[in-house]
């Protein structure tokens, strides 16, 4: 059909199903709906937080302390030319950045690709070393830890990466995978515990426990996000960063990852920095929301509260491009 009829009216389920799972841009349904119940006739629920629930909700959470204090950080990475290879300059990737985030938290991170987003992400998880400023956990500088107490923070704050066909070696079964992390920090007492625990795991985000002897190829993208989801589980965190960890997956696949991700953090207790691009994914699933321009935070707002009414410009522009 034409694309107003398509957009607009669509006659079948399938069709239906694709444009209802993306997350809306007027309201914040607690789960999103996917392809599979429009097809298979299931009742869909599109029942949502109240305002006064979501409101009462951040006064408790924005009371505690907060978990992660971030001040005035910076990750510089030299600029060197000539025969010497002296450093002439600095690309300022991250460049005096200052946030807090708080336990239960969703905080979405937005931003231009090159704006800084992921380096920030990698810095706060301890995958780029920052050149300046400070990152405290629990009120303890990071800067001030012994080499135990940096591997424990790093056990607590864990990473979900963009893509789930290179985040896992194509050499190394599921099982391995998902255990590595446990064995590499200590946890369980042999092999056998850890890989029954990864069984658990793999039903935990949607899949079988006997999953655990295939290789990588043999799962979809949606499959290998959510192994990739079992792995950081598997070390219990407190803390985890999702770099545009849907920005791979189709529409309905992201949906269900969205939902996946959203019980976990309800279940468990975790504390989410939700990096991406997709401004209408980063309303939906977040509290507040950071706006990020050449490595500087431009705005921090709670997430209704910029989407409605950007107090910079560049968020405005940015926010005008998408709804």
């Amino acid at each position: 059909g034409t694309s107003e009829q398509i957009l607009n009216s669509p006659n079948h389920e399938n069709t239906r199903g694709l444009l209802t799972c993306r997350p809306p841009a007027k309201s914040r349904p607690l789960r999103l709906p996917t392809v599979e119940q429009f097809t298979s006739g299931a009742q869909i629920d599109l029942s949502q937080e109240s305002q006064q629930e979501r409101a009462d909700r951040h006064e408790h959470m924005y009371a505690q302390e907060p978990l992660i204090q971030v001040n005035e950080l910076n990750t510089w990475y030299p600029i060197k030319k000539g025969i010497l290879q002296r450093t002439t300059d600095f690309v300022k990737a991250v460049n005096g950045v200052s946030f807090n985030i708080y336990k239960g938290e969703t905080l979405g991170l937005v931003g231009e690709s090159g704006c800084g987003k992921s380096t920030l992400g990698r810095t706060l998880v301890g995958l780029e070393k920052s050149t300046g400023g400070s990152i405290s956990y629990l009120g303890i500088d990071l800067n001030s830890l012994t080499r135990e107490q940096r591997k424990e923070y790093r056990r607590k704050v864990q990473i979900i990466f963009q893509d789930p066909f290179s985040s896992l070696n194509p050499r190394v079964r599921i099982g391995e995978a998902i255990s590595e992390p446990m064995r590499v920090h200590g946890l369980y007492k042999n092999t056998a515990e850890r890989m029954e625990v990864s069984a658990q795991l793999l039903e935990r985000v949607g899949l079988k426990a006997d999953n655990l002897n295939r290789f990588p190829h043999e799962f979809s993208g949606g499959q290998r996000q959510r192994v990739s989801i079992a792995r950081t589980l598997a070390l219990k965190p407190e803390v985890v960063i999702c770099d545009e960890s849907v920005s791979a997956l189709d529409v309905s696949v992201q949906a269900q990852v969205l939902n996946l991700l959203n019980d976990l953090k309800e279940e468990l207790g975790l504390t989410f920095l939700f990096i991406s691009h997709d401004l209408s994914v980063v309303k939906y699933m977040s509290d507040r929301v950071m706006v990020m321009n050449k490595g500087l935070i431009e705005e921090l707002q709670e997430a209704d509260a910029l989407y409605s009414a950007p107090k910079s410009t560049y968020a405005e522009s940015l926010i005008s491009a998408t709804f």
